[in-house]
């Protein structure tokens, strides 16, 4: 059996105990920001008071208020992690570091996924054993979900679990250097919405400074809602509570309400005059901006950032095969689809036909929720990068295709996590539905991705030609066997 110690590290909010064992240390809870209690769950993050004495950071915190939420046959258990544990403060960050000193070692910051309503830093997919083996110290931070998170109210801070990383990433540059990590040296990565809040960053104006690079796994940058559209599930919401849509109503209600009325936003049709559902329908919550971040990049620091960027080539199938719905969706499910998610769904449907004139319904259906979700805001977003970068922009496509569910799952979004964090051996990830599926993993393609994310956050470059005008390059994952 391996042996732990317990090393101590002085932070400037105060001590806090960790674990060291074969893979570095670990200190897990540690509050970046005061609990969000009661009307401060609809406020700005305030500075966490500090404590006396030493602090245990060998135990998980307690997660975001979250609903449960069912995959159908695939277990996606390492994904959301446990659910909802209790407990008022959250708003905290997970370290892995190969050891607390003074190394001034890469920094990578993690925000997690989960459609911007679930989600938390127990997911077992952030196991950040292999990032510490490679040098670099792995920071998962937790942030507000769901109503507290992003419902938008008139005298309430929009966009609180954006302000909540942000001010993660505030703790990150004063505090990190206690940990062995290089707060000059900071990569923000995240994968899903945990991606698209990090498009949003790269165009908000207080991001300046907080760090030096960012990969966007399967987010968008296009994924915001507009005011009109954030209204509409505010409106929702209050008539749901029957209160006012105010942050002062909604300050006395509890977690537990609003939990339960979360199944009344679902399905709200979205779509208006000027502006599609950007989620499909698939989440009533997401950054609210008057503009899009792939069209605002000018106001933020992507400028003077690197960017990793890409998507999976079939996102889509993690929302139908699950649920037995590859096979069962018809024409007039691609048709509504479309309607819900293009300004012209006849062209949608057209341009995902011409990249596979022999696809099924489902595989129809799937194609055009992927590109809706995630990949034309990845295009918009990479293209508006290179423009402005000069020369700092990757792209990446993963396409190897998970054995999952009889096969059917393939290159489905999340499939990618594993790799990146190189956990793809692990045996709680295979089987029928494991998130990988019974055939192992191809032996070197976790090795590759996370080298070339290693690599990026190291030095800005993650081993291929750059994206640019007029040389669209695009790095290709998938099984070389």
């Amino acid at each position: 059996m391996p042996q732990h110690s317990y090393p101590v590290v002085e932070t400037p909010a105060g001590a806090v105990r960790g674990i060291r064992d074969e893979a570095g240390e670990l200190y897990r809870g540690i509050p970046y920001a005061a609990a969000p209690i009661g009307a401060g769950r609809f406020a700005r993050p305030e500075p966490h008071p500090g404590w006396s004495g030493v602090r245990d950071g060998t135990r998980p915190a307690p997660t975001a208020p979250q609903p449960t939420r069912d995959f159908g046959l695939l277990d996606m258990t390492p994904y959301f992690g446990p659910g909802w544990i209790p407990g008022a403060e959250y708003l905290t960050v997970d370290i892995r570091t190969p050891a607390a000193d003074t190394g001034a070692r890469p920094v990578m910051v993690f925000v997690h996924g989960g459609g911007f309503v679930t989600g938390s830093t127990r997911a077992a997919l952030y196991d950040g054993r292999a990032f510490a083996r490679d040098g670099v110290v792995l920071v998962t931070v937790g942030y507000r979900l769901g109503i507290p998170g992003f419902l938008d109210l008139a005298d309430a801070p929009a966009n609180r679990g954006l302000l909540d990383v942000l001010a993660a990433l505030g703790w990150v540059r004063d505090t990190i250097a206690s940990f062995g990590g290089d707060p000059g040296a900071v990569t923000v990565f995240g994968q899903s919405a945990g991606a698209t809040l990090i498009a949003a960053l790269l165009a908000t104006p207080a991001a300046k400074s907080l760090f030096r690079r960012a990969i966007v796994q399967s987010g968008s940058g296009t994924g915001a809602f507009t005011p009109e559209q954030a209204r509409r599930v505010t409106a929702a919401a209050a008539g749901a509570l029957g209160v006012a849509p105010t942050a002062a109503e909604f300050a006395g209600i509890p977690d537990e309400r609003f939990l339960e009325i979360l199944p009344a936003l679902s399905g709200i049709d979205l779509r208006t005059d000027d502006a599609t559902d950007p989620l499909a329908g698939l989440s009533a919550f997401a950054p609210v901006l008057p503009t899009q971040p792939a069209d605002d990049l000018a106001a933020g620091p992507a400028a003077d950032i690197d960017l990793l960027i890409g998507t999976n080539t079939e996102e889509g199938h993690l929302y139908l095969v699950p649920q037995g719905s590859l096979e069962t969706s018809t024409d007039a499910d691609v048709c509504e689809l479309a309607g819900r998610v293009h300004p012209d769904p006849a062209a949608a449907i057209a341009a995902c036909r011409a990249g596979n004139p022999a696809a099924t319904p489902g595989e129809l259906r799937s194609a055009v929720l992927g590109e809706a979700l995630f990949g034309a805001g990845t295009t918009r977003l990479t293209q508006a990068h290179a423009r402005i970068s000069g020369g700092r922009t990757y792209a990446y496509s993963f396409a190897h295709r998970s054995t999952a569910l009889g096969g059917r799952l393939g290159a489905a979004h999340t499939v990618e996590l594993p790799f990146v964090f190189d956990i793809a051996d692990e045996p709680w990830l295979h089987g029928e539905t494991g998130l990988l599926g019974p055939v192992p993993a191809p032996a070197d393609l976790a090795g590759r991705m996370h080298r070339a994310w290693v690599a990026f956050a190291r030095n800005g470059t993650p081993g291929w030609a750059a994206y640019g005008q007029g040389r669209p390059n695009v790095e290709v994952f998938r099984d070389r066997r």
